[in-house]
């Protein structure tokens, strides 16, 4: 695939919903991986085809791929799913690809939200403490509502 002589059109990344054939398993613990890829030349060649291909995996729930950021989101099924199938699954979509900076975590379980000063906090990125989810039950998020 090899589209660097086209024009690059206006692309804005949109979530891809995981294929609806597919069940997912309401009771499974989903994490979120965050990921840059390099090696991508076009939004639409690289980084569509990169989506979808990580969209039709068994037990991913989301999947999106933004080209002008070279970012990738995923959220998957734990049990299913590891941050190293999903660097696998963009490596074979092209060998031109590499993926750098893998942040992944429990979404379900959830992190921290962003002002928490408890302890296990302290470590947290700001990515990490932002993706906190409303019903995040860990000890530092249980008093958020009263912050």
């Amino acid at each position: 695939m090899n589209c660097k002589n086209e024009t690059k059109p206006e692309v804005k990344a949109v979530e891809v919903a995981a294929d609806a054939s597919k069940t997912l398993d309401p009771n499974a613990t989903y994490a979120k991986a965050e990921f840059t890829i390099e090696g991508m030349t076009c939004a639409m060649g690289c980084a569509k085809t990169i989506e979808s291909k990580i969209a039709k995996m068994d037990g991913v729930k989301s999947a999106s791929v933004d080209f002008d950021k070279k970012l990738a989101m995923v959220e998957y099924d734990e049990a299913k799913v590891t941050p190293a199938l999903l660097e696998k699954t963009v490596t074979k979509v092209s060998s031109t690809y590499k993926v750098m900076n893998m942040k992944s975590g429990s979404s379900s379980k959830g992190t921290c939200e962003k002002d928490c000063k408890k302890a296990d906090c302290t470590n947290k990125t700001e990515a990490e403490k932002a993706a906190c989810t409303s019903d995040c039950k860990k000890a530092c998020c249980t008093t958020k509502a009263s912050a």
